[in-house]
């Protein structure tokens, strides 16, 4: 049981990780985020099925294909659905991007249908059986892929002129565009990024949770939860929440049953936020006066 907890723990923890890197990404550069981001997750795998199943694509191509779409949504989502309020001080980017994620879920559940399908991977067709658990190996994969992707992400805003460029919009917009930079185009990468990411958790959970249009609700949720729980501003932080949450969640699901999961991993999430209210690495924000 042990073994099975911490690789399904490892496994969702890393996703959760991933898509809430993406609220970091956004929150980051532009101090808003996206919440049809779990609506993403569902893009990435539908996509990924009606390309490579529906229409037969070879499944490399049809991935390349949908995480390029979830990219082109991540742009649509900023261009029609933060940046004119934004630019007018408003947060009805708030509302906006909650719409936007609801016409898009309703736009698969009319062309993809309700029924779940399963998106076929070499990876979760037969378990292999590690002390004395059958595990499927695309849940060995997840974690590694879900913890890379996060310090290459990381890398990125670190160790490269595109990172660069992402901090110096995120610590002063103005002075950025005095230095040339262009913040709205920055901006519109980093949803569009954001969007990727999401696509990704979407492609690697397919095989595992089946492609359905309610894919990925609940998992953006979750995810909005982990980036508040790490400290939304925090990279590290989310990443680390995200893996604690999915060893919670498994776990409380191993020894209670799926009833209690959402109960106790949600009370535990409030406790954690009375005792941290800035998340686990997060710090407050410094009010210059």
């Amino acid at each position: 049981m042990l073994t099975s907890i911490l690789v399904s723990g490892l496994g969702l923890g890393s996703m959760y990780g991933l898509v809430a890197l993406g609220f970091h990404v956004t929150y980051a550069v532009s101090g808003t985020v996206n919440f049809a981001q779990g609506s993403v997750v569902t893009l990435g795998a539908v996509l990924a099925y009606a390309l490579g199943v529906t229409l037969g694509w070879p499944m490399p191509a049809a991935i390349v294909l949908a995480l390029a779409g979830c990219a082109l949504f991540g742009l649509v989502v900023e261009r029609a659905l933060v940046r004119p309020f934004v630019a007018r001080g408003s947060d009805a980017w708030l509302l906006a991007t909650v719409a936007g994620g609801i016409v898009l879920d309703n736009t698969v559940l009319f062309t993809f249908g309700k029924e779940p399908r399963s998106l076929p991977s070499p990876l979760a067709t037969r378990p292999v059986e590690i002390l004395g658990t059958g595990i499927y190996p695309l849940q060995l994969v997840i974690p590694v892929v879900g913890i890379a992707l996060a310090f290459a992400i990381r890398t990125v805003f670190r160790r490269t002129d595109l990172g660069r460029v992402l901090l110096a919009v995120a610590q002063n917009a103005d002075a950025a565009r005095l230095m040339g930079i262009d913040v709205r185009r920055t901006v519109a990468c980093a949803f569009a990024l954001s969007a990727v990411l999401a696509g990704i958790a979407g492609l690697l959970i397919a095989p595992l949770f089946s492609v359905s249009a309610e894919l990925g609700t609940l998992f953006g949720l979750k995810a909005f939860a982990v980036a508040i729980l790490g400290g939304i501003g925090s990279a590290t932080g989310v990443i680390l929440a995200g893996l604690l949450y999915g060893l919670v969640e498994a776990g409380v699901t191993a020894t209670l049953g799926s009833t209690y999961t959402q109960l106790v991993v949600f009370s535990v999430i409030i406790l954690a936020l009375t005792l941290r209210p800035d998340g686990l690495l997060g710090r407050a924000a410094v009010n210059k006066v």
